[in-house]
């Protein structure tokens, strides 16, 4: 599967939404290890950001368009209805 690109995360919405939330992850680690409250919500706010504005992004049209999942191997049989006589 390495070879294989579905496009997945490979847009600006993804990027942007990705970094915020990680400059959040940073943030809230270092305010976490000196023990100081404030700055720890103040990373979680930015990580919760960063999923908003990847989420704005993508409805403003950056983001990637959904594409419907391609059958790999053989298609499965579904069971004929049953004509009950009664």
């Amino acid at each position: 599967m390495a070879g294989s690109s579905h496009g997945h995360g490979h847009t600006p919405a993804a990027w942007t939404g990705v970094i915020i939330s990680f400059i959040g992850f940073l943030v809230a680690g270092a305010f976490m290890v000196m023990a100081n409250t404030v700055g720890f919500w103040a990373g979680m706010v930015l990580i919760l950001g960063g999923a908003v504005v990847g989420g704005i992004m993508r409805a403003m049209g950056l983001g990637s368009d959904p594409k419907p999942l391609k059958m790999v191997g053989a298609p499965v049989a579904t069971p004929e209805p049953v004509a009950v006589e009664g």
